[in-house]
């Protein structure tokens, strides 16, 4: 299968000045480190990583912004920061903090000028553009300012903006922060359906652990501006997903609850958060159980934070040796 991402031992460094106005301490800062990665046409990856472990600054590279201190990157065959113009035309990508929508005018206004900067045919842009309202149920807001939409309707409309001119790579970079648990479903499966259907490739960064499990099929972690994981989204799921936080709600004080195999995390007077490894334990039991013992008002499953489970991954993949060579970059 061809590769829509080959990266080899891409590296990125800033330099930064600290001190005052009489004495200033000049230093190098590795962003990123030899990252080396290849990503095959039409595969969902997750890219993911504490702050600061480098992400940004590699996608960054990868959609041509920055240009690399050392090694090579190649995107559909193109070099980013080289013949980034043409790169443009051939990928999509999506900033949950930046928007690529105009912010008092309706996406409909966007979605024109878009177009018109990518040269579409007028032809081609209106079946593209109606097969993207329909699939994103666009409709309703087509019409509305930007500014005027819900976080869930902008970001919908966000994704849809980027696939106008039918990209092969799609970088999507938090594009569920801030969203409910019915706006972050909703997108999840929108993103997957593309990915599947029309054999989009897709780079995702997410600090939701949710993201990665319903939008991709291999997951890469960094950290230092390293990768200290390649594997499937599967094998992770395995490994290092088992533990899950069940949050329990009470219309009386919390009672006394002794659970097996369940770790009481927090309590307060109307609210516990258990944690709970569904290796040992099925979560239905534990919610059976706690339902049977009080007057529970509400019961939430999540996935504990994503940083979490990259301290394990990062713990259990030679923490010292990565820790030490990042040291020895500085």
């Amino acid at each position: 299968m061809s590769k829509a991402i080959e990266v080899n031992s891409l590296s990125k460094k800033f330099v930064v000045t600290t001190g005052g106005l009489f004495k200033r301490d000049v230093r190098d800062v590795w962003a990123v480190k030899n990252i080396s990665l290849a990503i095959d046409a039409g595969q969902s990856v997750a890219f993911i990583g504490p702050n600061g472990a480098g992400k940004s600054t590699t996608i960054k590279m990868l959609t041509g912004i920055l240009e690399p201190t050392s090694g090579t990157a190649s995107i559909l065959g193109l070099t980013p920061w080289k013949e980034r113009t043409r790169l443009a035309m051939s990928i999509g990508a999506v900033f949950g903090q930046r928007s690529q929508l105009w912010y008092h005018l309706p996406p409909a206004d966007t979605f024109d000028l878009l177009a018109k900067i990518y040269g579409l045919d007028s032809k081609i842009y209106r079946a593209r553009r109606q097969l993207l309202i329909e699939n994103f149920n666009l409709a309703p807001i087509l019409s509305t300012q930007v500014r005027k939409l819900s976080l869930g309707q902008r970001m919908k409309a966000e994704i849809a903006a980027s696939l106008l001119h039918r990209p092969r790579v799609l970088f999507l970079d938090e594009p569920t922060i801030g969203l409910d648990v019915v706006a972050r479903m909703e997108l999840r499966e929108l993103i997957r359906n593309w990915n599947t259907e029309d054999g989009l490739t897709i780079l995702l960064t997410s600090h939701d652990a949710g993201d990665i499990e319903a939008v991709a099929e291999r997951v890469i972690v960094v950290n230092h501006g390293q990768v200290v994981l390649d594997d499937t989204v599967a094998n992770m799921r395995r490994d290092y997903l088992g533990t899950k936080i069940l949050e329990v709600k009470f219309h009386d004080c919390v009672p006394a609850i002794d659970l097996g195999g369940v770790a009481v995390v927090e309590r307060s007077d109307y609210v516990l958060k258990l944690e709970v490894d569904t290796s040992r334990t099925p979560i239905q039991k534990v919610m059976n159980d706690v339902v049977q013992t009080a007057n529970v008002a509400d019961i939430t499953i999540e996935d504990p934070p994503l940083e979490s489970i990259i301290a394990h991954i990062y713990g259990s993949h030679h923490a010292q040796e990565i820790q030490e060579a990042y040291e020895d970059s500085r």
